[in-house]
């Protein structure tokens, strides 16, 4: 088991992507604390999997993350890897229909929330002299989305802290890398597809045709397969991988 008893931090993992990645983790070894802002799905994950342990955070909230971590870390006895996974789609609509508020509540859980977690995250694993943050991206982050303008805004802005983050903890032996999704399936897909659909006065399977489209293996990804690229990078056999941007979405060519 390539991980061990390493002691592992996720957000937003009572479902989707986030609980993939939880139960890869554990499936390697590694001890594991979660946070949601769902408290239902949270108990129903943690219900069923007798070796995690979890509690219920807004990751937008600077002290409910402070106490995410101050009882993710006691629990685990420290921390060797966080897994900043928190985010939401954000409006589907034209710039000038936008409200501000919701360009703040998107920028909030998919940008910030990944900034108050390195700020904890960053003196913890610096002392160690090892480590590795895994920040979560999209190919929203790699190309212009139109209709999405707060969620990609946010996502291109991961990339930079993630490059950033990484020069500064680099000399310290720990490693920063972000994850850039393609389509995923699953529910939270569906909910885009069905918002784009309103927006463009189309069909939800002519959405969805165009998303797969858009990739040059005519799928969407599974979540599986981001966690698997989040153990790999954390791994020892990633060990010289850092400040780089990775894409697992069937190599997506345009948006």
């Amino acid at each position: 088991m390539t991980h061990a008893q390493q002691r592992v931090l996720i957000t937003a993992a009572a479902s989707g992507i986030g609980l993939s990645m939880a139960d890869a983790f554990l499936a390697a070894g590694a001890r594991v604390f979660i946070c949601d802002v769902n408290a239902q799905a949270l108990q129903q994950a943690l219900a069923t999997r007798a070796t995690l342990a979890g509690m219920v955070c807004d990751v937008s909230d600077e002290q409910e993350v402070a106490d995410f971590f101050a009882r993710g870390t006691a629990h685990l006895g420290g921390l060797d890897i966080l897994v900043s996974n928190a985010g939401v789609a954000g409006p589907t609509a034209n710039v000038e229909n936008i409200a501000l508020a919701d360009w703040h509540r998107c920028l909030a859980v998919n940008l910030d929330s990944a900034f108050l977690c390195a700020r904890l995250a960053a003196p913890l694993l610096r002392a160690q002299g090892s480590g590795s943050i895994v920040n979560m991206s999209s190919t929203g982050g790699l190309f212009g989305f139109p209709r999405r303008a707060p969620y990609a805004a946010a996502k291109w802005a991961i990339r930079g802290l993630t490059r950033t983050l990484a020069q500064e903890l680099g000399p310290a032996g720990v490693r920063v890398n972000c994850i850039c999704p393609g389509s995923v399936a699953g529910e939270r897909m569906d909910r885009v597809i069905a918002a784009e659909a309103r927006q463009t006065s189309r069909s939800e399977a002519e959405v969805r045709k165009e998303m797969t489209d858009a990739a040059s293996l005519k799928t969407f990804i599974q979540a599986e397969d981001i966690a698997q690229l989040a153990l790999f990078i954390t791994s020892p056999a990633g060990a010289r991988i850092s400040g780089q941007e990775l894409a697992v979405d069937g190599h997506t060519e345009t948006l």
